[in-house]
């Protein structure tokens, strides 16, 4: 295993994910950002260089025990043997800690369920759907009903964030929260007067268009529309693929994102959750 740390390594790297595209999306995302400052304090780790069969997207430092949202990796392989050695060799993951591991091929998933069973390890996955916008450029302008401006959220969102999130409301999805919305890119509608956050979307280390939400009171009035559409402009504006992960049963939202012209991609994206009893207990 191999931790690239020097900047030539890491551009080539990136033209090469960027070949490999769409499949390799959320790791590319993940290099994009370490390429651009490093916000997110990322690594990757490859089983080789220059010639790579997988790539693990990762958090620099030491890993959480219990901390699942923190602790989330983005994984692309050219060869699934490859890529299951790299997890398996001593220093790449702690095996007694709750972590995520996501990618858009299927051994993300086939590979950790194989090394579960041999490990005694507990497994969730969930799957997704992954959309991806060819060309930004070519959505229609948005219209923002009366009353709402364009704004960024602030810190004092994120207990309004937590709340929301159907995977918050406790302590620790509430740091992560705070984390990205300091770290990262994020857009939100305001309603004038009160200053309410009413809708909003963030981006993530992964380069991601994530946490989409719209107050319930103030639906059905095209916030999430112009939200969607201003983001994947402001995402390619920064050179980045605009693109994000929808819950197989949102067919709200795969519907929004197919009229502005997203392209849903063949397969699924698969978050695989090891030791999710660990990653729910304590603060």
């Amino acid at each position: 295993m191999l931790i690239l740390t020097c900047p030539a390594q890491l551009q080539r790297l990136e033209g090469t994910l960027r070949r490999s595209l769409p499949l390799a999306l959320p790791v590319y995302g993940a290099v994009m950002n370490i390429n651009r400052g490093n916000p997110g304090d990322f690594e990757v780790a490859v089983d080789s260089w220059p010639r790579f069969g997988a790539v693990l997207a990762r958090r620099s430092g030491e890993m959480p025990v219990d901390d699942c949202y923190r602790n989330m990796h983005a994984a692309f392989y050219r060869d699934l043997g490859a890529y299951r050695a790299l997890l398996e060799t001593p220093g790449c993951l702690r095996w007694d800690t709750a972590f995520h591991i996501f990618g858009l091929q299927e051994g993300v998933a086939t590979v950790s369920q194989a090394i579960a069973g041999d490990k005694d390890i507990e497994l969730e996955v969930s799957e997704y759907y992954t959309y991806l916008h060819p060309d930004p450029s070519a959505m229609p302008e948005p219209r923002l009903p009366t009353g709402v401006r364009v704004d960024t959220l602030s810190p004092s969102d994120v207990d309004l964030l937590n709340e929301t999130w159907v995977y918050g409301g406790n302590p620790r999805s509430r740091r992560y929260l705070a984390e990205v919305l300091g770290r990262f890119p994020n857009i939100c509608l305001r309603q004038e007067g009160t200053g309410e956050a009413v809708s909003w979307a963030l981006s993530d280390p992964f380069g991601t268009g994530a946490h989409g939400y719209t107050v319930p009171a103030h639906r059905r009035r095209g916030l999430m529309r112009a939200v969607t559409v201003l983001a994947a402009g402001r995402a390619q504006a920064r050179g980045f693929p605009s693109f994000g992960h929808t819950a197989t049963g949102n067919r709200a939202m795969q519907r929004l994102q197919e009229e502005l012209g997203h392209q849903r991609l063949p397969g699924l994206c698969r978050f695989v959750l090891h030791n999710p009893s660990l990653g729910r207990a304590g603060p």
